[in-house]
């Protein structure tokens, strides 16, 4: 086209900017119409069925099924088994984020800093650690130590869930077992308080620390304990993890109690005396221990705990004995002829 004919280019231009526009309004109309229309939505506004004493007709039951149906396959994936050894039986968590941070009850994980073991859907096992926790009301983190990206579910933070609303329980129900899968329970809210809710949900033993869902998939709760009937039972519910969520992070013991309680100091290491140079050497450091993670090697001389002189392997143990879990210790060491100081967050000792 000419120069002599740009009059007629431009105007070939505003038309065309017109119809853009036109597009993108008939596009964000059809959008809104689609939010309208679709339960949920992309903001997962209420279900209906929620405000109902009960339901009240087979297509409310189809309804309720259908949203069960939709959310299961992700939440599945999701949720683990917590296995803590075989006099220790086993507890549920739920993934919360793709690197793999795990949420579960404080009395699953029993202590911070300790070496756990996670089994997937699948049954693949993955090195978890635990993380922090808060004792008074029964929350606790954990991170899972293997490759990831893992699959997760989303969080409820905004407090959206009301008394009577229907939730959907997850568990290892009495360990895991690949043949049966996951459990799945549906029931109500019945109770809510500041750091317990109950819902009339059944569950049994194995299902502590699992997750409690509201039917747009979110983890609205964390299973805490069995109520004196099977169809009561008390969560922890999500502001409790959201309140404390940094504290956890960081590793932390919060509290004194009912729900786990502080043991001694665990290091990691394999001890052994040098009585002609009295000092105390290292010979073995247990894998993903506390020493390990600190950085201590075998070889290495442990020259003093905090400030205090170590001479006997006997001496270091005590001074361990009068410290708990979750506190960081500096220890002085002796690395082939370089001196350093290491920093380690304490185990518990079973």
């Amino acid at each position: 086209m000419s120069f002599e004919r740009g009059g007629k280019t431009r105007r070939v231009e505003v038309k065309t900017m017109k119809r853009g526009v036109l597009s993108w309004g008939i596009l964000v109309l059809l959008v809104l119409l689609v939010l309208l229309v679709v339960p949920g939505g992309v903001w997962g506004e209420r279900h209906y069925f929620n405000d109902q004493k009960a339901p009240e007709s087979l297509q409310d039951l189809a309804n309720i099924q259908a949203a069960v149906q939709e959310i299961l396959p992700k939440a599945r994936a999701a949720t683990i088994c917590i296995e803590l050894g075989p006099e220790k039986g086993s507890g549920t968590g739920v993934i919360v984020s793709a690197e793999g941070l795990v949420l579960t009850a404080a009395h699953v994980t029993g202590g911070v800093n300790k070496v756990l073991e996670a089994r997937m859907e699948d049954g693949t096992v993955v090195p978890m650690r635990s993380l922090g926790l808060i004792s008074t009301s029964d929350a606790a983190m954990a991170q899972l130590e293997g490759e990831g990206p893992f699959p997760f579910v989303e969080v409820e933070k905004l407090e959206q869930t009301r008394l009577g609303d229907w939730l959907m329980s997850l568990g290892h129900s009495g360990g895991f077992d690949e043949d049966r899968g996951l459990v799945v329970r549906l029931g109500r809210l019945v109770r809510i308080a500041q750091r317990t809710w109950q819902t009339d949900g059944t569950l049994i033993g194995g299902d502590s620390g699992g997750p409690l869902f509201d039917l747009h998939g979110r983890v609205v709760g964390i299973h805490s304990r069995v109520g004196q009937t099977k169809g009561e039972n008390m969560s922890v519910p999500m502001h409790e993890f959201v309140e404390n969520w940094e504290v956890m992070l960081e590793g932390e013991f919060v509290g004194e109690g009912p729900f786990a309680q502080r043991a001694s100091g665990f290091l990691g290491v394999q001890l052994k005396d040098d009585e002609e140079k009295e000092e105390v050497l290292v010979e073995m450091v247990v894998p993903l221990s506390p020493a390990e993670r600190g950085g201590v090697l075998a070889g290495d001389v442990i020259l003093r705990i905090g400030e205090v002189e170590v001479e006997t392997a006997d001496g270091l143990r005590e001074e361990l004995g009068k410290l708990r879990e979750g506190e960081r210790v500096e220890l002085t060491i002796r690395r082939q002829d370089d001196e350093q100081v290491v920093e380690v967050d304490l185990a518990g000792r079973d």
